[in-house]
């Protein structure tokens, strides 16, 4: 009988030593992709989050003058803003792989249908900057889902909601001011 029981403890660890692995593999492959340097810094990241849970429809202070969209990196969100400052809009994003560095941009191009770098089929594709040879713009996908982020693989789409898409296809025309702030 003593053989039976260590066979059956011996089956009954093997099997959950499997489980426990196939889990975590599974629990790997859905987490998020590894933050940017500048994302791990959890005090700063922490305070941004509160001030946007408090003020969201404030944009960043610096973030210039005039008819422009704002994307911040820190807080991953964007405003739409009018000629007298008023945000028009404002909203969270999913980041790409690649950041643009912070900066004054233009939209360069626009793609009403396309596929995006990580494969998927967005809508109202607007670019506005390039970086190490990776375009990087805002896109929606037509799936409406979040990109699965491999941080091996450089895609530069900022992905949005598609209604939030639809609102950025209609303000970002060809050479619209993009603000960038960290």
């Amino acid at each position: 009988m003593a053989g039976n029981s260590s066979a059956i403890v011996t089956g009954l660890t093997a099997a959950a030593l499997l489980a426990v692995g196939v889990l975590g593999h599974q629990a790997a492959a859905n987490a998020p992709a590894a933050a940017h340097p500048d994302r791990a810094d959890t005090a700063r990241t922490t305070l941004r989050a509160d001030r946007d849970k408090a003020f969201p429809a404030t944009p960043p202070e610096g973030s210039g003058q005039g008819l422009r969209v704002v994307y911040d990196l820190g807080d991953d969100r964007v405003w739409l803003i009018g000629n007298g400052g008023e945000v028009r809009r404002t909203f969270p994003v999913s980041p790409s792989t690649v950041d643009p560095e912070p900066g004054t941009y233009h939209v360069t191009s626009r793609s009403k249908n396309i596929t995006g770098s990580d494969g998927i089929p967005v809508e109202h594709g607007v670019r506005f900057a390039n970086n190490d040879g990776t375009a990087i713009g805002f896109s929606a996908a037509v799936d409406g889902s979040a990109p699965h982020l491999d941080p091996k693989v450089l895609t530069g789409g900022i992905r949005e909601t598609r209604e939030d898409g639809e609102a950025m296809w209609r303000f970002a025309t060809i050479g619209r001011k993009v603000v960038v702030v960290r």
